[in-house]
């Protein structure tokens, strides 16, 4: 069975040639992301990545989390490797250093983060939650809260939860029947229950800090009522250190169909009396402020599609390799090959390779523009980029994580038979890959968001904006005189006209026929995803022919065209076709009357 290796040299060359690494080191407050120290961090990040994660993957999947009387028991060896991995400093890599942070910008925190997440899938959801809960506090929390909370959270001594859903509500957040009952010292108690709370229960930290949904007495209906809290597992006495219990409970945790060493609790709170929380912010605001943790959640799932395409790339490329059997095709009598020899077997490589580097590229720029809108000098360009930021994180959220169930499966079949056995590795992948279309939010909300939020109710100004920078690149690709450039330029330029008439049909027909325009919101994101990840292997492409016509003699970048070249003519290919579901497919979604299902 083989190691996560992280891939350096794409990170690197997506960072600097694609994001615009040394542009982003140069905003307010990310100096020190210079090429020297990113070098430095994202080699020391692969080492613990490589040496300490990886190994416990398949530990955590064949172990998983062990719930006990209320107490969940992680597998062999994750406590130890989070002990180090906070202790490394990991957990405060983007945090404020008024918190104890190390201030590093969004997209090298991307980078690190991919490599957690094809190392051990599971391990990465800690601190994912609790990047999220850290950054709603510091956003929203008072100072008194901050001072309470932020420190120990950065430094990774105790992690952060969210506490959104509830039996029969799933996405429904208006739903919420959580309450919370105000007290005379300020506080409030809690009652009410909570499931799917990812880490909601676990022992690699002194406490656990969750981030409650829930309703005050007073509180309109609907999701304009809810509010959010602090819960912590264990009270905060007047050292700082966890005190007594508080009256928050994990009650069970979830058989899965994978992430096993992730636990997923049913967290109970009141049971006993009431759990103590505090508000954060102002009563009725809780699902704004929730919203700064699950718009960082939902980039930091799209990362788990990146990560897995990467992972269930490398095993099933590294078992291609070595696997022999049959003879070289047209070839009778001759020697057995290994498999990567045979055309279908390197066509599935090529697409899981292409799909991976696509997603990670597209990932990272958005991870870029992310840092711009917080950090640029000038209001109109950080107004610009998190324009760009809030029309993109569903497509990295919903895209990338479709693919990755995808590629993960392509693994398996390149294993063939073995990919279907446990040892190999190659189901694990597919297993832990198939909860991220669903975590924060299924795809159909992600593209409901899509072509609502993000472009109906601006009239699809951001989305033409996008538009235009595409089409400034086909422009570009058009004056190559190089084959594979041109073969680039065809796909990609009518890959853009099936965008914009897909767009431009969605934001008519939304005012007009919501349901018709509901109906394609998955194909249309599919659609963005695929064309936005080839104007990145596009702008790769680009980039690898003037090194290559500089001099260059590294194989990257031929090799970097080449699978430039295989997206265009095998994923860009579909453009027009999902262009077509778009437009004309809602009759058939919606035709059939609900008893002939």
């Amino acid at each position: 069975m083989s190691e996560y290796r992280a891939p350096l040299r794409d990170i690197q060359f997506v960072l600097k040639e694609l994001a615009g690494l040394d542009e982003v080191a140069q905003l307010p407050g990310c100096e020190e992301a210079a090429a020297d120290m990113v070098t430095a961090v994202l080699e020391e990040a692969a080492r613990f990545a490589e040496g300490v994660l990886s190994p416990l993957n398949s530990v955590g999947d064949r172990e998983g989390a062990l719930f006990k009387d209320g107490q969940v028991t992680m597998p062999k060896g994750f406590k130890k490797a989070y002990k180090l991995f906070a202790e490394s400093g990991w957990t405060a890599l983007g945090c404020e250093p008024e918190w104890g942070g190390q201030g590093l910008p969004k997209l090298v925190v991307a980078a690190v983060t991919e490599m957690w997440k094809s190392a051990n899938h599971a391990f990465s959801l800690c601190p994912l939650l609790t990047g999220g809960a850290i950054e709603a506090l510091a956003l929203a929390g008072s100072d008194p809260l901050k001072k309470i909370f932020l420190e120990k959270m950065v430094r990774g001594e105790w992690t952060g939860t969210m506490n959104l859903t509830e039996a029969g509500a799933g996405s429904d957040l208006a739903a919420v029947r959580t309450r919370a009952e105000p007290q005379a010292d300020g506080s409030y108690r809690i009652f009410g229950q909570k499931i799917f709370i990812t880490y909601g229960e676990h022992d690699m930290a002194d406490n656990i800090i969750h981030l409650v949904l829930a309703r005050t007495p007073t509180a309109p209906q609907g999701i304009k009522g809810i509010s959010l809290f602090i819960v912590p597992k264990f009270m905060v006495g007047a050292d700082g250190r966890p005190g007594e219990r508080n009256d928050a409970w994990c009650v069970s945790i979830e058989h899965k169909l994978g992430i096993h060493a992730s636990p997923t609790a049913v967290m109970a709170f009141g049971d006993k009396g009431g759990a103590v929380g505090y508000l954060v912010g102002e009563e009725n605001r809780g699902l704004e402020y929730m919203f700064i943790m699950m718009n960082a959640a939902r980039f930091g799932v799209g990362m788990e599609g990146v990560a897995v395409c990467e992972r269930a790339y490398q095993r099933a490329r590294d078992y291609a390799k070595t696997r022999v059997q049959g003879t070289d095709i047209g070839v009778r009598g001759g020697e057995k090959v290994v498999i990567i020899a045979h055309p279908d077997v390197r066509r599935m490589l090529m697409s899981m390779k292409a799909q991976a580097e696509a997603s990670r590229a597209l990932a990272y720029v958005v991870a870029a523009a992310h840092d711009k809108a917080l950090h640029h000098p000038q209001a109109g360009l950080r107004k610009q980029n998190q324009a760009f930021v809030d029309l993109m994180i569903p497509v990295v959220k919903g895209w990338s994580t479709e693919i990755g169930i995808a590629v993960a499966s392509t693994g398996i079949q390149v294993h063939g038979g073995m990919g279907f056995i446990e040892e190999t590795g190659a189901a694990q992948h597919l297993r832990d890959a198939r909860i991220s279309t669903i975590y924060e939010g299924t795809t159909g909300i992600q593209a409901n968001d899509l072509i609502g939020r993000k472009m109906a109710r601006e009239g699809g100004a951001t989305f033409s904006t996008v538009i235009a920078m595409m089409r400034a690149l086909d422009a570009k690709l058009a004056k190559q005189d190089n084959a594979h450039l041109a073969a680039i330029h065809c796909r990609f330029s009518a890959a853009v006209d099936a965008l914009l008439r897909a767009g431009e049909w969605l934001v008519a027909t939304y005012a007009i026929d919501i349901r018709a325009a509901s109906a394609g919101a998955v194909p249309f994101l599919t659609l963005f995803g695929i064309v936005a990840g080839g104007w990145q292997m596009a702008r790769a492409a680009l980039v690898a022919q003037t090194r290559i016509e500089g001099g260059d003699s590294d194989p990257f970048y031929p090799a970097k065209i080449i699978t430039a070249r295989f997206f265009a003519d095998h994923l860009l290919s579909q453009a027009e076709g999902l262009a077509s579901s778009v437009t004309d497919g809602a009759v058939s979604v919606m035709a059939l009357a609900e008893e002939h299902f």
